[in-house]
């Protein structure tokens, strides 16, 4: 029998609801699969910060590395300075841990959540790849004269070969398992960003050779914002930067639904790696007992995919696919006809 050690942390707001759904789809789903694991909860988020003055420390990022996934509901606190968290906390795990590819199902369960016009659950079907530990993202940069009227601000994409090339082969690898159109999208903008988009450009080109079976194109990072919105069906499998692959895929979750379905995975292939919903605190709906928790069980389906557990990953897909079809009349926070404890219910009644 399988046995894991899941590093859980709730975060701020809505994460800590969120994620006690998830944790009780977990504990049905290790039930019925026959695979156990222990948690621990961690306190890192806004209100420790407020406490403290801590985001994380190299105790805390080691102590992580002794786990085998990180299950996480939401960083961000209304009372915190935006950037400290989310720099502190999220990017320094993702660095710290070598998380290098973030990976985003868009996958639309119910053409009714759809805001686009005719298109159905087949027509949105694709995964994005985001390489999640370079580019801009790196923090590297400078001001000259700051506070003055010749203030220059300076923000480098820091890109490097080893990290550009082991994000395409991910993506290759993700193609195809998947093995839906066999189809590797590059997003870009090799007209205007000459230097970064170069090196993606050729090493893309090149591993391409290597996988002779994947048909692979390219696409603006501006045409592809429009064709998620045209024609969402072209895409299989997209391959991006840090900054373009933060920004399409929050149109991808509102083209599948919403935020409350979206869940992602921050994945280091050879270590550790953490699963969370995209949306955000929501601090506004924190104690109401309203949000969404379907995102965050999706990102636990996620987390028991990557461990291994694909059994057990598909039954919770499968339970709420059909929650969505049948049951929630929205997606949206206080608009889904029940709670959000009710929600983690119902998924826990189909497993």
């Amino acid at each position: 029998m399988n046995k894991y050690k899941i590093a859980v942390i709730p975060g701020d707001g809505t994460g800590t609801e969120v994620i006690n759904e998830g944790l009780k789809v977990l504990e049905a789903t290790g039930k019925k699969f026959g695979f156990e694991y222990e948690t621990k909860t961690f306190d890192f988020g806004g209100e420790r910060y407020l406490k403290t003055g801590k985001t994380l420390d190299k105790q805390d990022i080691e102590e992580l590395r002794q786990y085998s996934a990180i299950y996480l509901g939401a960083i961000g606190h209304p009372d915190v300075k935006p950037g400290i968290l989310e720099t502190g906390i999220l990017l320094n795990l993702r660095f710290s841990l070598d998380q290098y590819i973030n990976l985003r199902p868009i996958k639309l369960y119910n053409e009714a959540f759809c805001p686009l016009k005719g298109k159905k659950p087949e027509d949105i079907d694709f995964i994005v790849v985001r390489e999640n530990s370079e580019g801009l993202y790196k923090s590297m940069g400078e001001f000259q004269n700051k506070g003055t009227k010749d203030e220059v601000a300076t923000q480098i994409s820091y890109n490097t070969r080893k990290g550009v090339e082991r994000c395409i082969r991910y993506a290759f690898e993700v193609t195809r398992k998947r093995n839906k159109g066999k189809k590797l999208t590059l997003c870009g903008k090799t007209n205007v960003l000459t230097f970064a988009w170069d090196l993606w450009q050729r090493t893309f080109n090149e591993v391409a050779k290597e996988y002779p079976d994947i048909k692979t194109d390219y696409a603006h990072v501006d045409a592809t914002t429009m064709w998620f919105v045209k024609n969402p069906e072209w895409f299989d499998v997209i391959v991006t930067d840090n900054m373009f692959g933060d920004i399409i895929t929050d149109l991808g979750a509102m083209i599948q639904g919403g935020m409350g379905i979206a869940a992602g995975g921050n994945i280091n292939p050879e270590g550790i790696s953490m699963f969370e919903p995209i949306g955000g605190s929501a601090p506004k709906y924190t104690g109401q007992n309203v949000i969404n928790p379907l995102a965050a069980i999706c990102a636990g389906a996620m987390m028991l995919e990557t461990l291994g557990e694909a059994e057990a990953a598909k039954a919770i897909e499968n339970a709420v696919i059909d929650i969505v079809r049948k049951e929630l009349k929205s997606l949206g926070a206080g608009k889904m006809g029940y709670t959000t404890s009710q929600v983690g219910d119902l998924v826990v009644a189909r497993i």
